[in-house]
């Protein structure tokens, strides 16, 4: 299925059309609820492996045919990567296996001057929380920070896991897909006007033709950087698989566990990271650099498949990026046997969740995206982002409805200042 360039809200709706909500009937067994859920965790890791090899070979071609063509190619095949990867996120928060690796895949913000050049004007030239704000591996094969020498000469995979939180800065991302996205854009010097980042193809050119200086190795830190990150989402697709270290950890048991990480990757999502960190913060700072795919644009997408994922494993359904479905007891179904009404009410919430992140989708799609609706002044495109920041906490109250409906408790959902205290946000 094909979503970055979706237009209209009658789009996103069609998209929500492709499941059927599930009619009241008696409560599935719990351990049928968490094999669907762990199902869907598999599909989409597996999914995730598949579009991220895609990507790996169209940037292969753009290193070996540098053009803008192959560039634009490499690109697109970026944005496709994200969408099934964005549906994986609600497992990150219940499932500490996943929590503990998606930094290595997914984390941002990041000091891109770790790994190339950077405008010295908007970015700086240091920064005292960072000193490897400007290390710049592409142009150094040798590098010091905080007193310890770096060999750099060969960029492999060992180098970059290396450098990944480097002196133990968590800006210092040096490996996943948001490095990635900096290597094929570049920064976004834009601000809160229109235009993503402008990398030109020709700093892959051979030759005299390479712009800004090692090219060579930018494309190697670039296809080394994709080698890594489909080895670790290999890994994670098979934790889900049968007899992987994750799905056992939530079949374990009676399954109040399993539900618990449900819940709590649902909740914790829902508002702390996603309403809060990833959309109210940008919003109060109107800056663009807490935009979580800050270098492409791509954030309303990114936010879109997010509120996706949620409602995917609330109903037990994922469509796959080959057009399957993979569907079965869910925990809409345990809850609808409780207590239909609350079942009604937060398969609403979430609907209007993701229609609101559709509306986001279609003023990218007209030319207006994620940064400029949250600049300064833009009263509408504000408007917009906050109806969806005020879907995901509406909705999230209702999961916090359900803990007490199937039978469990001490669950705590991940918090934002921007949300609990933004007169804290300056």
């Amino acid at each position: 299925m094909k979503f970055a360039n979706l237009s209209g809200t009658a789009a996103m709706l069609a998209v929500l059309a492709a499941f059927s909500v599930p009619a009241a009937h008696a409560a599935p067994e719990t351990n049928a609820v968490l094999a669907t859920y762990a199902d869907i965790a598999e599909a989409g890791y597996q999914d995730s492996v598949t579009t991220a090899k895609t990507l790996k070979a169209a940037i292969d071609d753009l290193i070996a045919n540098p053009s803008a063509d192959s560039h634009a190619a490499a690109k697109t095949a970026w944005i496709a990567a994200r969408v099934p990867y964005q549906q994986t996120e609600v497992y990150r928060f219940g499932n500490a296996i996943v929590d503990d690796w998606e930094g290595k895949v997914n984390a941002w913000p990041l000091d891109e001057g770790l790994i190339d050049y950077v405008d010295g004007d908007l970015y700086g030239d240091e920064n005292e929380e960072n000193p490897a704000y400007t290390a710049n591996i592409v142009a150094n094969p040798a590098l010091s920070v905080s007193g310890t020498e770096i060999d750099a000469s060969t960029i492999d995979t060992d180098l970059i896991a290396s450098l990944h939180e480097l002196d133990e800065v968590e800006a210092n991302v040096a490996t996943g897909y948001h490095a990635i996205e900096f290597l094929l854009w570049g920064q976004d010097l834009n601000g809160t006007e229109a235009g993503a980042g402008e990398r030109a193809w020709t700093d892959y050119a051979k030759g005299d033709a390479c712009t800004n200086g090692n090219c060579d190795r930018r494309a190697a830190y670039l296809s080394t950087a994709t080698d890594l990150m489909i080895s670790d989402l290999e890994w994670m697709a098979a934790q889900w698989a049968a007899d992987g270290e994750a799905r056992a950890a939530v079949m374990e048991g009676d399954g109040l566990a399993g539900l618990s990480a449900i819940v709590t990757g649902m909740g914790s999502l829902s508002y702390g990271e996603l309403a809060g960190e990833r959309t109210k913060l940008g919003l109060i700072l109107h800056d663009p650099e807490e935009e979580h795919d800050c270098f492409s644009d791509n954030t309303h997408n990114s936010h879109y498949f997010d509120a996706l994922g949620i409602r995917n494993v609330y109903l037990g359904e994922y469509v796959r990026v080959d057009g399957s479905k993979v569907e079965g007891p869910s925990l809409s179904d345990l809850v609808a046997a409780k207590d239909a009404a609350l079942n009604d009410e937060l398969v609403a919430k979430l609907d209007a969740s993701v229609a609101a992140a559709g509306v986001m989708v279609t003023r990218a799609n007209e030319g207006e995206h994620f940064d400029q609706l949250i600049g300064a002044g833009n009263e509408k495109g504000n408007a917009i982002v906050q109806t969806f920041v005020d879907s995901l906490v509406d909705q999230t109250r209702s999961i916090e409805k359900i803990v007490a409906a199937i039978g469990i408790d001490g669950i705590d959902f991940e918090g934002s200042d921007s949300l609990d205290n933004p007169s804290t946000i300056n």
